[in-house]
């Protein structure tokens, strides 16, 4: 997002909330649907990789199952959309596959707090990028506007959770939430493009 003040959109459509040099409105849907269909399906991998290090042994397993549930209402939902819109899902969906399973074991491996620690960077990060969602969309999808509203909520939920299972205890915190919400943020931009 610009550092210029968009004019009040209140009530405009999609295509009216655009700046010059955005993307058009079907572009733009596109690499919106895309990347949220991409993003729910690392959150679910990286989910399996820490259920699959920590088992249901951890104090945190049923928190982990919950939560790799709700991502994985979140991926239908997406999946459905990407389905009807006839949008290309990410071509980096192996890749995706990979690393977010990496992601979730390795954060795991370094116990339940680091586990913990992966889940408030990555939906610290993707309440962000749903919330500059909620911007661009326009009246003209307000279905699609009120499923980000409603995922993002439960995003924010599950950081609060990471965050009562003491996520902020993790050594090196700072450092690992800045590195994880670092390649959160670059698999946002290539799964939009890509």
């Amino acid at each position: 997002m610009s550092d210029v003040t968009r004019p009040d959109t209140e009530g405009a459509t999609t295509a009216e909330r655009l700046m010059p040099g955005d993307p058009a409105p079907r572009q733009l849907l596109e690499r919106m649907l895309r990347v949220d269909h991409a993003g729910e399906f690392g959150a679910v991998r990286i989910y399996q990789g820490q259920r699959a290090v920590l088992g249901r042994r951890a104090s945190c397993g049923e928190a982990l199952r919950q939560m790799e549930e709700q991502e994985r209402h979140h991926l239908d939902t997406f999946s459905a959309l990407v389905s009807q819109r006839r949008v290309r899902p990410t071509l980096l969906h192996p890749l995706w596959h990979l690393a977010g399973f990496a992601l979730g074991a390795g954060t795991a491996l370094l116990g339940e707090k680091a586990a913990m620690a992966c889940t408030v960077a990555v939906e610290e990060t993707i309440e962000g990028h749903y919330a500059a969602q909620l911007e661009q969309l326009g009246d003209d999808e307000a279905d699609l506007k009120n499923t980000v509203a409603e995922f993002r909520t439960e995003e924010l939920h599950h950081r609060d959770i990471g965050l009562a299972n003491g996520a902020e205890q993790t050594p090196a915190y700072p450092l690992l939430c800045s590195a994880i919400k670092t390649g959160t943020r670059l698999a946002i931009w290539l799964s939009e493009r890509f």
